[in-house]
């Protein structure tokens, strides 16, 4: 199998340390950003919409990073990553929606503009907004997390991945956060899973 899309990317993030936890070996290559490539025809004979990452599995294409996810688990999860329990799953699937849906625009309004952008083109609004939708929003998983171990439930699962690589740059830039603790919490026992620290817990850029 082979992963297309640089390792710097949040969705390619969630790919590789899913395929971690599964124990699978995923080869990457590097596409988009700096790297370029996205605007191929090749490429866009793999993604139509240019974007990243793109799997490749035998003659199997899958883009979305959420859809590569599942179909990770779907054909290699063999019980792993709640993959037994249909009840897990589909706690899983409200979370990686959610993130998705919900959490996802204002985060990128906020990590755009302090993380990839000069203090010159910064957009100063979009990224006080981003911040403060943002901590409103997390505001929802650290109610949850006061009351279970897990996004997932009471077990690790894949329906924590998505939002963990959010929450590493959400910890790690220099921002004021909202004091969050079972947020904070949970992200502090994702930090010791190897396949968070490998994958994830990488220089903001």
């Amino acid at each position: 199998m082979r992963l297309l899309g640089r390792n710097n990317s949040v969705n390619v993030k969630k790919v590789m340390w899913c395929a971690h936890e599964l124990g699978l070996q995923l080869e990457r290559a590097d596409m988009g950003g700096p790297f370029g490539g996205l605007d191929s025809t090749e490429y866009q004979a793999l993604n139509p919409n240019r974007l990243i990452p793109v799997l490749e599995d035998g003659e199997l294409v899958v883009w979305e990073s959420n859809a590569i996810l599942r179909y990770l688990l779907a054909t290699y999860g063999d019980g792993k990553l709640g993959s037994h329990s249909p009840a897990s799953l589909a706690r899983s699937d409200m979370w990686m929606d959610w993130v998705l849906s919900t959490l996802s625009g204002p985060f990128r309004d906020l990590f755009q503009n302090k993380v990839r952008k000069t203090e010159e083109t910064r957009d100063h609004a979009a990224m006080a907004r981003g911040l403060a939708v943002t901590g409103e929003k997390l505001a929802v998983v650290d109610h949850v997390l006061a009351e279970q171990e897990w996004l997932s439930g009471n077990e690790f699962a894949i329906g924590d991945i998505p939002m963990g690589c959010y929450a590493y740059g959400w910890f790690n830039m220099d921002i004021e956060r909202p004091e969050l603790p079972h947020l904070e919490a949970w992200y502090q026992r994702l930090t010791q899973r190897p396949g968070y620290q490998t994958h994830v817990m990488l220089p903001l850029t």
